[in-house]
């Protein structure tokens, strides 16, 4: 106990031409520049390929409009996806962001938060559309011009396809994709232009990444060894595979997934325990974390990682699963040694705050201090032995909570790392959720003993379930396996699932300002409203409803 008292609009319009100058230096063609040049910058392939490493950069950089955190990928996994989820809690600071947790900005169009993803993504869109229009006519081989723009139009498609997440309903909401789909910028035009149907988007989509995955063939080529920032034929069967997941097309989906982690195998553990940092054999795309640039106090491990800037100085934590969940899987589970749950410490009990506080969770601020520094005691003695060799030991600030994670590391101050966007294991996950909807429970069954057993994360691993109990099993697996890695609102939307957070008193391990259920059918069909700086610019949309 006195070990913690003494620690105690830039619219969318605007996006396209937003074209940074370059800084210079060696590491240019290889890691994501300040640039993603203009179009008489794209006077060459080698130029052309900065221009794709710029976009890059985009998805990892602070967009200073928008204030603190508001850095790419970086917001979009906290904001958009963790917070509102079910089952990643960041307790110390949930009074404060509760608003965003609990879904209240969804219809505030002139908020920031309501105006970020669009702004980001069709920064994404714009700048992909400025080498499309121009590298037919750079100086370069051919081959070198059809890698560049398949790998442009794998970009674009990433981010209508995320888009669609965010300021589209669900495809079982939409009469058959005749809803409001997104405004598809196809070139560098900035006139006003009308939405199309969800429909139209969707095969937008799909025609980008026809289009990609056939050049990228013709091409013959690939991205540099390691360059997981840079996309490839993999990144968009992946992509691909994820959009036909969330449109119901599970055909598409399963085979999409297949080829796209073709090349890329599971993680062992040891890999599993290196601290997602550095890229792994499985990562198909993730962000650039090299010290070489960066981020500063805006890089996702900041705040999110256990050995980032504020475990190792403040008593935030850094996020915790979802008590009720962790509990469901299985104690030999290679990924639950990744958090700090109640099975590592038994003899203790975790619900009548005499050993942890009933507030916020964290360990050893409990009533009984005897009890209480015992339990801290050992929490600090398991993160010693999971501490990742080579790399800052996790929370020394020395606040551990219930649930705690010890998943994602730093591998320099105050938080630089790499970031996984795409891996081999989430396209498995597509695959049992695919066969469970196609009928085919044996495959999706095989899916889950593949992804559990085969790779070693639970060796014991079985599977027989059907109906009901298998679909919660697929569920399970995909929240535990991908946490934090930024899709479990988003699966939720997909599921028409309601967001069901229990306070300690209930079992649970939520701060009572979210500890509430959010109904799928509430909170605009968990739709944000497209952002005033686009309505009021694009004289072109009508206002109505999705």
């Amino acid at each position: 106990m006195k070990k913690y008292i003494q620690k105690l609009f830039v619219g969318s319009l605007m996006a396209g031409t937003l074209l940074v100058s370059s800084c210079a230096s060696d590491y240019l063609d290889t890691a994501p520049t300040d640039s993603t040049g203009s179009a008489d910058a794209i006077g060459t392939t080698d130029n052309a390929i900065k221009a794709l490493n710029g976009i890059a950069k985009l998805m990892s950089t602070q967009h200073y409009y928008f204030g603190q955190g508001f850095a790419g990928e970086n917001n979009i996994i906290a904001h958009y996806e963790n917070y509102p989820s079910e089952n990643y809690l960041y307790n110390l600071y949930a009074s404060g962001w509760s608003p965003i947790h609990n879904q209240e900005f969804h219809t505030r169009t002139n908020s920031i938060y309501d105006a970020y993803a669009w702004y980001y993504y069709y920064s994404i869109v714009g700048n992909a559309n400025t080498i499309l229009a121009n590298i037919d006519n750079a100086e370069g081989t051919e081959s070198e011009k059809q890698f560049i723009k398949a790998s442009a139009l794998t970009f674009r498609a990433y981010a209508f396809e995320k888009l669609v997440h965010y300021y589209c309903w669900r495809w079982q909401d939409s009469n058959n994709g005749a809803s409001q789909g997104l405004i598809l910028r196809l070139d560098e035009s900035t006139n006003g232009m009308p939405y199309s149907t969800l429909a139209e988007t969707y095969t937008q989509i799909y025609k980008d990444l026809d289009e990609a995955i056939s050049l990228y063939g013709e091409s013959g080529m690939n991205r540099k060894e390691g360059d997981v920032w840079m996309p490839n034929v993999n990144v968009a069967h992946a992509i691909y595979a994820r959009a036909a997941l969330t449109k119901q097309d599970y055909a598409k989906a399963l085979s999409e997934a297949k080829l796209a982690r073709e090349g890329y195998p599971l993680m062992n553990n040891t890999e599993y325990y290196a601290g997602f940092c550095n890229p792994t054999g499985e990562w198909i795309m993730g962000s650039f974390g090299g010290s070489q640039e960066n981020n500063w106090y805006w890089s996702y491990g900041v705040q999110f990682a256990c050995n980032g800037y504020y475990a190792s100085t403040q008593q935030t934590g850094a996020g915790a699963i979802g008590r009720e969940l962790i509990n469901r899987i299985p104690n030999n589970d290679a990924r639950k040694a990744l958090f700090l749950t109640e099975d590592k410490f038994p003899g203790y009990n975790f619900n009548d705050g005499s050993v942890m506080d009933l507030t916020y969770g964290i360990l050893g601020m409990g009533e009984k201090e005897k009890e209480a520094d015992a339990l801290w005691d050992e929490a600090a003695a398991y993160c010693k032995k999971m501490a990742v060799s080579g790399l800052t030991a996790p929370y020394e600030a020395g606040y551990m909570y219930l649930g705690g994670q010890l998943k994602f590391y730093v591998f320099d101050t105050p938080g630089v790392g790499y970031l996984p966007f795409i891996r081999s294991s989430e396209m498995v996950l597509i695959e049992a959720e695919a066969n469970y909807f196609l009928n085919n429970e044996a495959a999706a069954q095989a899916a889950l003993v593949e992804l559990n057993a085969t790779s070693g994360r639970n060796a014991e691993y079985t599977c027989t379930k059907t109906g009901d109990a298998l679909w919660n099993e697929i569920m399970d697996y995909r929240e535990l396996e991908l946490w934090g890695e930024g899709f479990a609102w988003s699966d939720y939307k997909r599921w028409n699932r309601d967001v069901i957070r229990n306070g300690f008193d209930k079992g649970g391990n939520a701060h009572i300002s979210i500890a509430t259920t959010i109904p799928a059918s509430g909170a605009n069909k968990w739709t944000w409203d497209v952002p005033l700086n686009e309505t009021d610019y694009n004289d072109e949309l009508k206002v109505s409803g999705n």
